[in-house]
């Protein structure tokens, strides 16, 4: 502990200056030049000061740890226009240094909410954050910093250093969100009116009744994801992940449910690479029934690729027993690589590429699909923070489907999604979200055609 909090402080030291002033804000006024006589009556002297020449003196007193003189101060000019920033983050900076940890985490996340291109300030943030014992949470935060352009080869060293400790101790994180998901296609079915069915050579089309269009509704979503690093060696972690996720519409015969768990050891390879090996099992209820049923193992790597990089590849092997129809059940293999760049301070872009391959009980079931998706995402200022990103396939099966077409499907498929969040507001801790994502297959076999949208509004926490 002593050795991460002697990092930690030598990592902000190297910023002891206070930031620039939010873009944002209004420019300090010019200089004036001081009375340079004190000014007495009556037995009492006084000596005026521009706003300028307050703030060095605050910056002074801050600086030799003479807090109680220092707030005051910090009062005083928090009445002079164009000082806003400065103010804000001297006491936040005056709270951290006097043991007051969560309120200077409060106000330093106000600061960023407006504008979170300040990386002296997410320094200071994620030193509170790891002192609080929200390792995690520091961690992103040093994360974040490290994407800045401006940070000199020992604070981004240290940043290495301290971010590699932080990951060898027992950390854990845990994500929830819940709200309302109104959406066109919750049946999952296909998007036309009229199939074509084939008897031998003669094509008719049918039209589909009711049950078997498309239905829109709304309904109660939440999610869960957590995850536990416990280190079981210098240079090895135990990895346990859970995620699940569920929607329950009107009735029980719309509502999906899934989870998964994964475990499995991690080794570290120095400081910007590691290695995971990771038993993963999974299962699906719609309906109100177990859908299907997954076991099988992932393997994973992931190294930086550069001060503000990182390249991850990943091999994905189950095995899915289908309990609806013995046709679906088989082995399921994906190759996945991605790449995440820094592109800002606070802007991360995306992009991979994917293979995957289903080999299943019926040959015109099983498919191959190569594919790729783009991503950015990241905070803007005014607390929004947002996330986009697009997957493009290309799907082909192994035989046909007779009845509806004497040659395998050949799909396309278009996955598009969009969140924006509002991390200014939050009510016991969650702040609103709202996502939107859209979904294509585009296949020669109507039947299999298929559109949905579905908008989510949420409350959503990260511990």
């Amino acid at each position: 502990m002593r050795a991460i909090l002697s990092l930690i402080v030598a990592l902000v030291a190297a910023g002891t200056s206070l930031p620039a002033a939010a873009s944002d804000d209004i420019a300090p006024p010019p200089v004036a030049a001081p009375s340079g006589t004190p000014e007495c009556a009556a037995g009492r002297c006084e000596v005026k000061l521009t706003a300028s020449q307050l703030l060095g003196h605050v910056e002074r007193l801050v600086s030799a740890k003479k807090f109680d003189e220092a707030r005051p101060l910090i009062e005083a000019l928090r009445q002079a226009p164009g000082y806003d920033f400065q103010t804000r983050f001297l006491s936040a900076y005056v709270a951290q240094q006097t043991g007051d940890l969560r309120g200077a985490a409060e106000q330093y996340k106000a600061i960023l909410a407006n504008d979170p291109a300040q990386t002296r300030v997410r320094l200071e943030l994620a030193s509170t954050m790891f002192q609080l014992g929200e390792r995690q949470a520091a961690d992103r935060q040093f994360r974040m910093a490290e994407q800045s352009g401006d940070l000199t080869p020992d604070v981004a060293r240290t940043i290495r250093t301290v971010r590699d400790v932080i990951r060898q101790q027992r950390a854990w994180r845990f994500d929830f969100s819940f709200g309302l998901a109104p959406d066109t296609n919750i049946n999952n079915a296909t998007s036309v009116d009229t199939i074509i069915a084939r008897f031998g050579d003669v094509e008719i089309p049918l039209e589909l009744n009711e049950e078997a269009k498309a239905k829109s509704g709304t309904g109660q979503t939440a999610t869960v994801s957590a995850g536990l690093r416990l280190p079981i060696a210098r240079q090895m972690s135990m990895l346990v992940d859970v995620d699940t996720a569920g929607t329950n519409y009107a009735g029980s015969d719309y509502d999906d449910y899934s989870a998964q768990l994964a475990v499995g050891p991690e080794i570290r390879l120095g400081q910007i690479a590691s290695v995971s090996l990771q038993a993963i099992g999974a299962q699906r209820w719609f309906g109100g029934d177990l859908l299907t049923r997954q076991g099988g193992l992932r393997v994973g790597a992931q190294t930086q690729a550069g001060p503000r990089a990182r390249l991850g590849l990943q091999l994905d092997m189950r095995r899915t027993d289908a309990r609806f129809d013995d046709a679906f059940s088989g082995w399921q293999g994906g190759l996945y690589a991605t790449y995440e760049r820094g592109i800002s301070r606070t802007l991360v872009a995306s992009g991979g590429l994917f293979a995957r391959r289903d080999w299943l009980g019926d040959r015109a079931w099983s498919n191959r699909e190569l594919g790729g998706t783009l991503g950015l995402g990241g905070e803007l200022p005014l607390g929004i923070n947002f996330g986009v990103s697009g997957t493009v396939s290309r799907a082909l099966f192994d035989a046909p489907i007779q009845f509806f077409s004497a040659e395998p499907r050949r799909d396309w498929r278009l996955v598009g999604r969009a969140t924006l969040g509002y991390r200014k507001l939050r009510f016991l801790g969650f702040s609103p979200q709202v996502s939107y994502a859209y979904t294509r297959i585009a296949t020669p076999v109507s039947i299999y055609d298929n559109k949905r949208s579905r908008f989510t509004f949420a409350l959503a926490r990260y511990f």
